[in-house]
């Protein structure tokens, strides 16, 4: 971890240590004078809540010179750590009682563990991509994986008019055809893996022993293409695992403020 994101790490952290102690200590001091200290965990708990959405409008307006993304997303996770143990303080059980109380506490578990998946690929899948050296838009990649395929196809023509034979063009129908159509072993691109390698240097290039010279030319410029693929293949399916990610996690976000804020509603007016 960088020095830009450890440092306020460090300084959210203790702040956030130092408030959840306090709120701690002076909900005990409220429930010996027997108090509800649910009332300020609560609104303690809400306003946390609405500081982890400010996080979403930061990156909406990423061209306003407002701090850097790093400090923003430190403070990010750190909010959302206070949250889940402020959410633990105020509900004085891991699970509560009544139907909507369950739904409200299964749905901040839900954002929370969402939360905690984003914050892992957000860090190993950029990091990944950087290993590729392909810079490429996500919206681009349908587009660009169809203009490698025609390269493809144009080479294989080229390839038969010169040289006479049409064992790269068969090669390419009978099995490269597969690979350059849409985009493949996503699983593997997704965990790291190097199933995409394997196969070009297996089945994918098995027809380049039977090559003479000119045809081996075109053929390694078609496999330098079928490895240019695999890396936007890699773009393809880690950009697209972290944007899905979003539309997911910040439903569950609003979808929590939405049922806390009802809470407070029906706390006020039927219990306060």
């Amino acid at each position: 971890m960088s020095r830009r994101v450890t440092l306020p790490m460090v300084v959210f952290g203790m702040v956030a240590i130092a408030a959840f102690g306090a709120l701690f200590w002076q909900s005990r001091v409220i429930t010996m004078r027997l108090g509800e200290p649910a009332i300020l965990t609560g609104y303690t708990l809400f306003v946390a809540m609405l500081l982890l959405g400010v996080f979403n409008a930061r990156k909406k307006l990423s061209m306003i010179p407002i701090g850097r993304g790093s400090t923003w997303l430190a403070f990010h996770v750190i909010m959302g750590i206070f949250a889940i143990a402020l959410f633990w303080l105020h509900l004085g059980r891991l699970w509560p009682q009544g139907f909507y109380e369950q739904l409200l506490a299964g749905s901040f578990y839900m954002v929370s563990l969402s939360g905690i998946v984003g914050y892992l690929l957000q860090k190993v899948l950029p990091h990944r991509l950087t290993q590729t050296r392909v810079e490429i838009i996500y919206e681009r990649i349908p587009a660009e994986i169809a203009e490698i395929r025609e390269r493809v196809e144009a080479l294989a023509l080229e390839c038969t008019e010169k040289s006479g034979s049409d064992t790269v063009a068969q090669h390419f129908i009978g099995t490269l055809n597969w690979y350059f159509l849409q985009p493949r072993f996503q699983l593997s691109h997704f965990i790291g893996g190097d199933a995409a390698r394997y196969w070009l240097r297996g089945p994918g290039s098995a027809a380049g022993r039977y090559l003479n010279d000119i045809e081996k030319e075109y053929f390694d410029q078609i496999m330098s293409l079928a490895e240019l693929k695999s890396y936007v293949d890699r773009h393809y399916v880690c950009q697209g695992v972290m944007k899905k990610w979003l539309f997911l996690h910040i439903p569950l976000a609003l979808a929590v403020v939405a049922l806390s804020l009802w809470h407070l509603i029906l706390v006020n007016v039927y219990v306060l």
